[in-house]
């Protein structure tokens, strides 16, 4: 049975992707905090550790794909401390951890750039995309930038200003790069990163991201 392990399995992402895991066959294992292991789904194996201490789970790792979806959520500017204090140490932790099990093949969760928007946010992506590079690991790094879905719907008013800058050159790809996608999509992209493990690392960009999620 293939198995995966997976950082942020309670979160909005998290939690859906365990349980198409688990409908697929996968053997899932949920790093959870304690006091928190009836948050992840059902099914899952509950992995007992700290998000931002590799230490405290990576003995525990026996999974050949990990899948690294830890972050603040709803993030906005106002919360660029807490990217740098929980975010980032929170992947330098998985990608240590990784690295430390051995894991074949890792998945990370970044966010598109550049944009004129979100510079603390990005930056500590592209921090730990640089991290990653440099760990050996192979890896698929996904950038969306805001993902469409329950209780994320605010954004679907944006969607007749992307229509108009795809239609002036200048505007063009900085649209489409930063353009919406919805959750379907998002899911899809990342069930796709885990069937489909990578040699090095692959970079895929929104547009990608919403075409995986029409194939599906």
């Amino acid at each position: 049975m293939k198995s995966v392990f997976i950082a942020g399995s309670t979160g909005y992402l998290g939690s859906r992707l365990v349980n198409l895991l688990l409908q697929q066959g996968y053997n899932v294992e949920a790093l959870v905090r304690k006091g928190s292991e009836n948050k992840a789904p059902a099914g899952s194996k509950k992995i007992m550790g700290d998000a931002l201490n590799a230490e405290s789970y990576q003995d525990s790792i026996s999974s050949g794909t990990f899948v690294h979806l830890v972050g603040v959520a709803n993030p906005s500017p106002a919360k660029a401390r807490l990217f740098r204090s929980i975010d980032l140490p929170a992947a330098f932790a998985s990608i240590d951890a990784a690295v430390h099990a051995g894991v074949q093949h890792f998945i990370y969760l970044s966010v598109a750039h550049p944009a004129p928007v979100m510079k603390a946010y990005i930056q500590t992506r592209m921090e730990a995309e640089e991290k990653l590079r440099s760990s050996g690991l192979n890896a698929t790094i996904l950038r969306p930038w805001y993902v469409l879905g329950p209780g994320h719907r605010w954004a679907y008013a944006l969607i007749p200003f992307y229509k108009v800058c795809e239609l002036i050159p200048a505007t063009r790809e900085g649209a489409r790069r930063c353009d919406l996608v919805t959750l379907k999509q998002m899911l899809a992209a990342l069930i796709d990163a885990v069937e489909n493990p990578f040699s090095g690392i692959r970079i895929v960009e929104v547009p990608e991201i919403r075409s995986l999620g029409k194939s599906k």
